[in-house]
């Protein structure tokens, strides 16, 4: 990924402060701007997924199957009634 030279206008307080913060972990004004914008686009993306998911749950129903047998006996009579469904029996 490569790198792009921007200009932008910031309050002279946050840039001071952008820049302390920098130095004090020791790290380039770019790296810390590029990390700060990352995250705050992640948690964008964290934010849509969430939304996404609960309206998915909301459309999920079902019916827990009851234990009985083993699974492959569950399975084979789950579609010996499917089987029997579909030919109208």
């Amino acid at each position: 990924m490569g790198k792009i030279k921007t200009s932008i206008y910031i309050d002279d307080k946050l840039w001071w402060e952008l820049k302390k913060d920098a130095a004090e972990e020791k790290k380039e004004l770019s790296k810390l701007l590029e990390e700060i914008i990352s995250e705050g686009l992640l948690l964008d993306v964290e934010s849509a997924l969430e939304k996404m998911l609960e309206k998915f749950e909301k459309k999920i129903e079902f019916e827990p199957v009851p234990a009985r047998g083993s699974v492959s006996e569950l399975v084979r009579r789950m579609r010996d009634e499917r089987e029997d469904s579909l030919l109208g029996q």
